[in-house]
Order: structure tokens, then C-alpha cells, then sequence
């Protein structure tokens, strides 16, 4: 109830501050689970997602937005994040129960696979954790590619900005293997990104967001 009355709010809000373009939008199965494996490029991406498509999507979001800047706490707990300790593997793996849980009910679960924001645009190496509920769970992905958001709320600013932003969901994906092979995982996971790539143009790095971070501090 909370959530419905939250986006009664914040889908006029997002159209009219962010002029959102979506294509692709049919591809979002009326009923039934799918994970939504989205690129990262700003904060408000796991707000964005849920808030403008119609049905419910519960989205991943690291620990640290819940507690850091006040605007990011908004967003996350107005969109019903999933809050997740990277540097946590229990919490982690907690967080994947706990969204298998979703998908085996039946709902929509969405996800950043490069498990950060990008660093500077370019698109990273997805982590496995992704390819582990598809395999696990047999939903379909849904690619997704958000393109603009790290214009609305930019590292180190507190009040949203008027800007135009963009989302392109793909074609569902469908895989075989076994979620508790490692290949598999892996497989998996970069095909995905393959794809997100695909729909969002941006430049592929073979790395991982977390590991450029580290080196840049």
C-alpha cells in the first residue's frame, strides 16, 4: 500500500523533472517473475526503475545509500530497496535468498550486475550474483540501459536536477545451467552484459567497477 501510494507521488515527480524516454516497455511481462539487470551510472537508478514502470519492482541497493546522503536514503526506502553489505559474502548471499524469495512469488527483481556506480561512464564487468538467481530461479532477464541519470543527481550534490534521461528495456533472456557451477555463472553473466551493452552504447571495460574505484583512492 505505502508503495503504490509512494509512486502516485513520484511517477509525476520523475516526468516532470526528468522527461523520461522508455522503449522497450512491452518487454515487462504483465504478470509473472523477470529480473530487470540495469547499468550504473547514479543513485537514483534503483528509484527511477520502479517508479516508472507500472508494476512493482523490488531493486538492490547498497547499504551506505541507507545511511549517507538524505536525498539517496529518501529515494532508496521510498522505492523499497533491498539494502545489500558488498563487503559482506553472508549479506550478500542473504540479499540473493531474499530475492530468489521474490522471484519465486512471482515479482519483478531488479539489479545493478557491475554492483556499482560507474566510475566514469563506461559500462563494467558484471558480478555473477545475477546469473545466480536466473539459473536458480529460471526467470527471465530483462536487459536494461538507463542513460543520463548521473545528471540528476551528481556525487557531492544533495538537491536533484532538471535534466532528460533515458531507459531501454531488451528482449527477456532465458539461460540453462547450473547456478551452482561457476562457469555457468559466469557465462551467464556476460552474455547479459553483452547485451546491456548493446542497448546502452556505452564503452565495455573487462573489469571491475569496484577494483578502477579502489585504484582512483
Amino acid at each position: 500500500m505505502l508503495y503504490q501510494m509512494v509512486k502516485f507521488v513520484a511517477a509525476p515527480m520523475a516526468q516532470v523533472m526528468w522527461r523520461p524516454h522508455i522503449s522497450g516497455g512491452h518487454h515487462v511481462p504483465a504478470t509473472g517473475p523477470a529480473i530487470l539487470a540495469a547499468n550504473h551510472l547514479a543513485v537514483i537508478d534503483s528509484f527511477l526503475i520502479p517508479a516508472l514502470l507500472p508494476r512493482h519492482v523490488t531493486f538492490t541497493a547498497k547499504s551506505e545509500y541507507f545511511s549517507g546522503n538524505p536525498v539517496s536514503q529518501w529515494f532508496m526506502r521510498l522505492g523499497g530497496s533491498l539494502p545489500i553489505d558488498r563487503e559482506s559474502a553472508s549479506a550478500a548471499q542473504g540479499m540473493l535468498d531474499s530475492a530468489a524469495e521474490l522471484l519465486e512469488r512471482g515479482e519483478l527483481f531488479g539489479i545493478h550486475p557491475e554492483g556499482t556506480r560507474s566510475p566514469d561512464g563506461r559500462l563494467y564487468r558484471g558480478k555473477v550474483g545475477v546469473a545466480w538467481l536466473a539459473l536458480k530461479t529460471g526467470a527471465p532477464v530483462l536487459p536494461v540501459a538507463l542513460s543520463g541519470t548521473e545528471n540528476v543527481l551528481p556525487v557531492g550534490t544533495k538537491v536533484p536536477r532538471f535534466t532528460k534521461i533515458g531507459i531501454k528495456i531488451g528482449a527477456p533472456m532465458t539461460f540453462e545451467g547450473d547456478y551452482k557451477n561457476a562457469r555457468d555463472r559466469r557465462r551467464v553473466t556476460d552474455e547479459i552484459m553483452v547485451e546491456i551493452q548493446k542497448l546502452s552504447g556505452q564503452e565495455y571495460v573487462p573489469a571491475y567497477a569496484s577494483s578502477i574505484k579502489a585504484g582512483m583512492s
